[in-house]
């Protein structure tokens, strides 16, 4: 398919482009050029007053359209993918949160097997869990909580190189050696579910941990230990330049006025955007996958309310969030919710901005961050 978009104001590589087209080819970007005239051949999409950018990057997303990646099934995979898509996500990472090993292995084989296909927008398997800490368990299933033991997570890198992402609580004894070896294997080893301070979180960036999951959410903040302060999880991750974060810019999991301020410190080229979005996103009933969670308020949360449990964000709704209720520039906007992930997940040669030769994922909002056109692959996307 051929497809050309003209007009708007594109939020390419090289900068903010006025007047300029955008041609795609075999579902990638094979011209930028200035001039909107329509080409022979050409499928042409008027962008004139919409804001043109690369199409959303999810690195943690469990579930949507009423189905779970915990399914392990290509049913559940695509109608997933499918929900997602419809919302400006072109790419992801499905995700697990803690879970059997049998279920890692259905999860990594369905993953191997969309990721051979063409165009596909899965491009590597996250694996939440299961190497947490128990008190911060919060919407995981905690029959699954377990200590790292290399007896079991050796031979899953070893034998599904389509996992990129592992999560895991850096305090729990062995979780050093298990980022080593997600490091050896090319694999981002996430801080996630947990109690670590700040001479924890320095051992762990020493080992190889790298990224901060959903940060604010299941973690620890400045604490006393008696009558002493003491730095939590997120201050030793605010202060650390090596470790990027993700945020779920729902608006809710971390409120506009904290989203602002982890903006406003780390910078939208160390800071991921991320739904954590589970089966009830966009499904056709509200009813809950995980029978021990619940819908209200906007969010999803355990059922006695102690915590909250995952999201029901879909991408548009985190990019609507940091545009109108954290006032960021569409430029950070583009950087968090596409480029920054696609550098953490090693995938930024070919995703995450518009730029020649790169994959046509494209997404189309109006000034006040209404989606409007999701282009992926080369293809438009059915809303």
């Amino acid at each position: 398919m051929k497809l050309q978009i003209s007009g708007g104001t594109i939020y390419s590589s090289t900068g903010v482009l006025e007047g300029y087209s955008v041609l795609c080819e075999d579902g990638v970007i094979t011209e930028i050029s200035l001039g909107t005239a329509q080409r022979e051949g050409y499928t042409y999409i008027d962008a004139t007053g919409m804001i043109v950018g690369p199409g959303g990057i999810d690195m943690h997303v469990h579930g949507g359209g009423g189905r779970d990646f915990s399914e392990g099934t290509d049913e559940a995979f695509r109608t997933i993918i499918t929900t997602h898509m419809r919302h400006g996500t072109t790419s992801l990472f499905p995700t697990l949160p803690s879970a059997s090993r049998e279920m890692i292995i259905r999860a990594a084989e369905v993953t191997t097997r969309l990721m051979r296909e063409p165009s596909t927008p899965v491009l590597g398997l996250h694996l939440e869990g299961p190497y947490f800490n128990i008190k911060k368990c919060g919407g995981q299933w905690p029959e699954y909580i377990r200590l790292p033991e290399a007896e079991e997570y050796v031979p899953i890198l070893d034998t599904y190189p389509c996992i990129r992402r592992w999560d895991a609580a850096p305090e729990l004894p062995g979780a050093c050696d298990f980022a080593r070896e997600c490091l050896r294997h090319g694999v981002v080893a996430g801080m996630g579910h947990t109690e670590a301070d700040y001479d924890d979180v320095t051992r762990a960036r020493e080992a190889g941990f790298s990224h901060a999951t959903h940060f604010y959410n299941a973690m620890t903040g400045v604490h006393n230990v008696r009558e002493f302060k003491h730095a939590g999880t997120i201050e030793s991750v605010l202060l650390a330049d090596d470790v990027t974060v993700e945020l779920i810019a729902d608006g809710i999991h971390v409120p506009p006025v904290i989203l602002q301020l982890v903006h406003k410190v780390k910078g939208a080229d160390n800071i991921a955007l991320v739904t954590d979005a589970l089966a009830a996103t966009d499904a056709p009933t509200n009813e809950m996958f995980d029978k021990n969670t619940i819908i209200e308020d906007g969010v999803c949360k355990l059922a006695d309310r102690s915590a909250l449990a995952g999201s029901i964000a879909t991408m548009d709704r985190l990019v609507n969030t940091m545009v109108n209720e954290c006032h960021c520039s569409w430029s950070d906007v583009f950087q968090m919710s596409a480029t920054t992930p696609a550098r953490i997940m090693g995938v930024a040669e070919r995703k995450g901005s518009i730029a020649l030769g790169k994959d046509a994922d494209i997404v189309l909002y109006t000034p006040d961050a209404e989606l409007k056109t999701v282009i992926q692959a080369g293809a438009m996307v059915q809303r």
